[in-house]
């Protein structure tokens, strides 16, 4: 999908600082593609929620595992949408991964109707599902973080990044996150 309009230059110079601005034209991978199609960069992103943070809910939705030990934004409340099972899929080179049955119930209890929700994964795919189950519940102005919080891969085999996720993303960009845990924005389970 390429995110093309003749009037995204009028409608930034009526709205600056929109993000339909900064993605003037940017090509969205089908995987992260969603049915809203509200899409901002991590650096996007952060500005929305420091200039409204009331109004902005910030959502992690990677595994609990993920949010703890790779690290998070520090304002970002971490509801996944899939955990972890402990052994491989078949054929695949990752983890089994099973559907929080929750997820839109958990997310609905924490954030607002009128609140924008900026949904952010790993790189940008589990964010994109989340922001179409979130759709489907009635949800209106949800974003989805299509750099997501570790960013791409590096596709250049000459680099010696090759492979790594370095080239984009919330941690990659210079924004804040942490390994700190405040207990009141992690999924915990009694």
């Amino acid at each position: 999908m390429r995110l093309r309009s003749p009037f995204v230059p009028l409608v930034c110079l009526l709205i600056l600082a929109s993000p339909l601005c900064a993605q003037k034209e940017r090509e969205i991978p089908k995987k992260k593609q969603t049915t809203l199609g509200l899409y901002v960069t991590a650096r996007e992103a952060h500005a929305m929620w420091k200039a409204d943070p009331k109004g902005h809910l910030v959502l992690d939705v990677r595994t609990p595992e993920e949010y703890v030990f790779v690290g998070h934004a520090p304002m970002a409340r971490n509801i996944p949408l899939a955990f972890m099972l402990y052994h491989m899929s078949p054929g695949a080179k990752h983890p089994a991964m099973r559907r929080n049955p929750d997820f839109v119930k958990l997310v609905k209890a924490a954030a607002r109707p009128d609140q924008t929700l900026i949904v952010m994964c790993r790189s940008g795919v589990r964010s994109a599902k989340s922001v179409d189950l979130l759709a489907k519940a009635g949800f209106k102005k949800v974003y989805t973080v299509i750099d997501g919080f570790e960013g791409d891969k590096v596709k250049d085999p000459k680099s010696p990044d090759f492979g790594k996720r370095t080239l984009n993303g919330w941690r990659n960009s210079g924004l804040p996150w942490t390994y700190d845990l405040d207990p009141k924005l992690m999924y915990l389970v009694e």
